[in-house]
């Protein structure tokens, strides 16, 4: 099992899967009755979760759209270009177009082909494929 995993507050759970089955996750397991799903792709896994009235672990805070202020997740695929034609394809907006960017590093630059979206309930969401290393 994964050292961390997020752990998204949804809206709609049912929407929620549907938009991260899109994206070519997979439920692992899901307690319905507790409106949780534990979802996973290729190493990467996330758990979503619809609070219910008698949730000890929902913030206390009132949440107000977009809930994923503050962060962006980024999901590490095979094969960027088929997820973005998978997004597309349903007329997803994107934040983030699709691009190859190089982030530079103490000794060399990193490469990924990335673009962004945000979910339904406004998580950032990099998609991200790895091109290797380079020298500046």
């Amino acid at each position: 099992m994964p050292r961390l995993i997020p752990e998204l507050i949804c809206s709609d759970l049912r929407a929620s899967l549907e938009f991260y089955r899109l994206l070519g996750f997979g439920i692992r397991y899901e307690r319905p009755e507790e409106r949780f799903a534990y979802l996973e792709r290729d190493g990467a896994d996330l758990m979503l979760e619809q609070p219910t009235d008698h949730d000890r672990l929902y913030p206390r805070a009132p949440l107000e759209h977009p809930y994923g202020r503050g962060i962006n997740l980024t999901i590490d695929v095979d094969d960027v270009t088929a997820v973005h034609t998978a997004v597309t394809a349903v007329g997803v907006t994107l934040y983030l177009p699709l691009e190859d960017r190089w982030y530079r590093r103490s000794a060399d630059a990193v490469g990924v082909r990335q673009f962004a979206v945000q979910d339904p309930d406004g998580y950032l969401l990099r998609i991200s494929q790895d091109l290797g290393t380079r020298q500046h």
